[in-house]
This record gives structure tokens, C-alpha cells and sequence, in this order.
């Protein structure tokens, strides 16, 4: 997850990718003490995630320390046994890496999303969209369109993390017309970013690894918008058909600041210059993140010395939600020490035609990915290399990137809208509806098998 993030636009997030996890074998630890141990305390960290309205416990917490104590009794385990040390540590840094891509494209998209709220641009676009009249309903829509076609360009994490500003600028105490909305904005990321060879993660990691040409993810776009049409109409029955209050009389006009419109422009060309960095370039997607991030710094001393500007950078980083950086680093860990005691590797077996076969274990996924968080989950599946034709490769693409939205925090772009919706989009007010989105998956893998396996509309290689 960060399940990153904000996935997000670089094939070395896969935990069981390049490096030295392709030329050393890890030792099978599933069944020893360290095994049960490293599942009970994932286990333990999750409930505690999912119960974060009960408890009142942020969902950092639990993460944080599930991650960081079970890689320290992995090496405990490692040291008492006299294993070999090295392979800890290098795994470990092998991971560091991981995050740190996700973590500082994060990082990066947040400071930007905290610059434009500080400039007024989000006020704006609010005053642009209630003054126009459109019902709950009409924003509910529109957001959620915007997401699914912004995604597959700008991935799914930051489009998520935009448009979510986008709703609570637009209400903050309307929960029927938050929660519904904010879920929408998840499926539609998620789903728009499963037919894009860089709009998830996921999709990034099966075209990197040669699974499917860049015009093959193309056709998973009816799958994916019909499944994400059908949930969407499912939750737009429980959004308001009322007008959000508008007082033309006393709403008056929000100017943005001076420049507002060179850092919206600033924020697309570091969009741009992710993909680049890596489609072009070969460098870490965060890579060109961070040369954005230098734009903006030099262009916010270039406003404070010609026009005296009191915008700050460093103000908007301070700004940050902190807390959802720490739970992406945490979970990520947790997962990757159950990588690397070999829990995910376990994934492979159901592949077999005597257990379930390609179809059923490519939908089984969607459940695992939102469970686990789906990168490590198609790291693990890459990794294994299962015999499957495109049509196959095509379906796990499609359902590791829409199952993540069955929870919360099975996708990056759902932790994402937590961290911007604190208290209002949470675990417990997800699974409510979370029916809808299952109806949804289901009906995108039923489009799949319609058009893939008796129409046979795709290109077959």
C-alpha cells in the first residue's frame, strides 16, 4: 500500500522484483515460530487499523509498530540461528528503497495539494462548482468522473488525494454526502487507474514485467468503467438530492493568491515529469516528484522577492498528514516481512489447476489485495511467473487494482482520502457500503469474461 501510493509510477516497488531477491533464495519460515509470530502481530495491527473509530487509536500506530517489531524478530530469529545476517540486511534495505519511492511521491503530491489549499485555489473551485446550483448528487458524479479519467495520466493516489480535497472543500460536516463521495473517488481512481499501463502501481509492475503490451491494458477500460458505473449508481441512492447551501447575497468571490495559477501549472509538469522520470529516463518515478518539489521551492522565492508573497513552502509541508506517511511506511513493512518469511509466496500454489486454476486465483486476488495491499500481493504472482496468456495477466491486472477498494486501505488512494477525511471516511463507515463495491468487482470480472473469453475481443500474442 502507499499502498502508495500513493502508489506509484516505478516497476522496483515490487517486493519480490529486481535485486537481490531475485538471486537469493529465501529460506521458508512460514512454519517455525517466527511464521505464526509475524502473521499473529499482522493480524493483531489490521484489527486494530479497522477498529480506529472504536479505540480512538490512529491507524499509524498499530502499523508502525507491527512493521518495525517484525523485522526486528526476524532478525532476532535469524541471529539465534545462525542464519545468514546479510540476507536480512539486505532485504531490509532492498524494502527501505520500496518505501522510501512511495513515501517521497507522497511526500511531494501532499505538499503540493497543501500549497494550492493554502493559495485559495480549492475555495475557488468550490465557489466555481455550488454557485453553478449542481445538487449533491451532480457532485457526486462529477468528482467521481473527473477521477476516473484523471488517473490513468496522473495515477491513482494523486488523483485521489486531489479530488478528495476537492470534497471536503466542498462540505466538511455532511457525512451523507461525504462518506458516499469519498468512496466514490476511491473506486473511481482505482478503476480508472487499472486500464492505464501507469495510472496503478499494479498495471505499472505487469507491463514492466512484460505481461501485456502497452494497447493491452487498453482493453480492460469496459471492465473497468461498467464495474465502477454500477457501484457508483449503487451509492449515488444514498447521496442528498439536496443543494449544498449557497447564499449568493454574503458568499463572496475567493481570489486566489498571486501565482496561484503557476503552481496549479507547476503541479502538472511534476506529474509529467514522474512519468518521464521513469518511462524515459529509468529513474525512480519520486525522482522527478522531487525535482518538482525544487521548482516550487525556487518559484515561492521567486514571489516572496518580486512580490512580497507570504507563501511558504515549508509552511505547506508542515501541513502534511504525517500520520498517513508513518501508516504507509508501517504497513508496507509489515507486509514485507511477511514476504519475507514467505507468506506471500503461498500465493503461487492456488495457480495449480488442481486447486484453483488461473481464473478463480486471479479473482481471489482482488480479496487478498485488499486485504494485504496489492503491491506485494502482484509482486508475489510476478515473482512466481504462473503460465497464463494475456487474457489472464490481463484479469489479475484488473482485479488486484479494483480489489483494493473493497477496504480502506487496501489501495494507496484509500488510505490517501482517510488522511484527508479524518473521522469521516474511515474503516467502519467504508464497509458500510462496502456491498456496492463488491457488486461492482463482481460485475468487472463478469465484463472480463465476457469480452475476453467468449467474445475473445483483446489481442492475443
Amino acid at each position: 500500500m502507499i499502498k502508495l501510493l500513493i502508489v506509484l509510477l516505478s516497476s522496483t516497488l515490487a517486493y519480490a522484483g529486481s535485486g537481490s531477491a531475485d538471486t537469493e533464495v529465501l529460506p521458508n519460515l512460514t512454519m517455525t515460530w517466527i511464521g505464526f509470530a509475524s502473521l499473529a502481530i499482522f493480524m493483531a495491527a489490521y484489527y486494530f487499523v479497522a477498529t480506529e473509530e472504536k479505540y480512538h487509536i490512529d491507524k499509524a500506530k498499530p502499523a508502525l509498530f507491527a512493521g518495525t517489531f517484525m523485522f526486528i524478530l526476524v532478525a532476532f530469529y535469524y541471529a539465534i540461528n545462525g542464519m545468514d545476517m546479510n540476507l536480512v540486511h539486505t532485504q531490509v534495505e532492498h524494502m527501505i528503497l520500496e518505501i522510501a519511492e512511495i513515501f517521497f511521491f507522497l511526500f511531494v503530491a501532499m505538499t503540493y495539494i497543501e500549497s494550492m489549499i493554502h493559495m485559495g485555489v480549492f475555495d475557488r473551485l468550490k465557489y466555481n462548482l455550488v454557485s453553478k446550483g449542481y445538487s449533491y448528487k451532480k457532485l457526486f458524479w462529477l468528482t467521481g468522473f473527473l477521477a476516473f479519467f484523471i488517473s490513468p495520466i496522473a495515477d491513482n493516489l494523486t488523483t485521489a488525494l486531489i479530488l478528495s480535497t476537492v470534497l471536503i472543500t466542498i462540505e466538511r460536516k455532511n457525512k451523507e454526502f461525504l462518506v458516499p463521495g469519498a468512496i466514490n473517488i476511491v473506486v473511481a481512481a482505482n478503476a480508472g487507474g487499472a486500464w492505464s499501463p501507469f495510472g496503478d502501481i499494479t498495471t505499472l509492475m505487469a507491463w514492466a514485467s512484460g505481461k501485456g503490451e502497452f494497447v493491452d491494458f487498453l482493453f480492460l477500460l469496459p471492465a473497468s468503467i461498467g464495474g465502477y458505473v454500477i457501484t457508483a449508481y449503487l451509492l449515488s441512492m444514498f447521496v442528498p438530492k439536496e443543494v449544498p447551501h449557497f447564499d449568493a447575497s454574503s458568499e463572496t468571490k475567493p481570489e486566489m493568491m498571486k501565482g496561484a495559477e503557476v503552481v496549479i501549472g507547476l503541479g502538472a509538469f511534476t506529474v509529467f515529469a514522474a512519468v518521464i522520470s521513469h518511462q524515459v529516463l529509468h529513474l525512480p518515478a519520486m525522482w522527478g516528484m522531487l525535482f518538482g518539489l525544487s521548482l516550487l521551492k525556487l518559484y515561492a522565492y521567486r514571489l516572496k522577492k518580486v512580490h512580497n508573497s507570504e507563501f511558504n513552502v515549508f509552511h505547506s509541508i508542515a501541513k502534511i498528514e504525517n500520520n498517513t506517511l508513518l501508516f504507509f511506511f508501517g504497513i508496507l513493512a509489515a507486509v514485507g516481512a511477511l514476504y519475507f518469511v514467505g507468506w506471500l509466496g503461498l500465493a503461487a500454489i492456488v495457480y495449480d489447476p488442481s486447486v484453483l486454476g488461473p481464473t478463480w486465483a486471479n479473482i481471489g486476488v482482488g480479496f487478498l489485495s485488499a486485504i494485504v495491499d496489492n503491491v506485494p500481493v502482484m509482486s508475489a504472482i510476478l515473482k512466481a511467473n504462473p503460465d497464463m496468456g494475456v487474457d489472464q495477466w490481463m484479469l489479475v491486472t484488473l482485479t488486484a487494482g479494483v480489489g483494493g477498494s473493497l477496504i480502506s486501505f487496501g489501495s494507496a488512494a484509500g488510505v490517501g482520502v482517510m488522511g484527508k477525511l479524518p473521522g469521516i471516511y474511515t474503516f467502519g463507515s467504508h464497509m458500510k457500503y462496502a456491498w456496492t463495491i463488491f457488486i461492482g468487482y463482481a460485475a468487472s470480472v463478469a465484463i472480463w469474461y465476457v469480452q475476453y473469453q467468449v467474445l475473445g475481443l483483446y489481442i492475443k500474442h
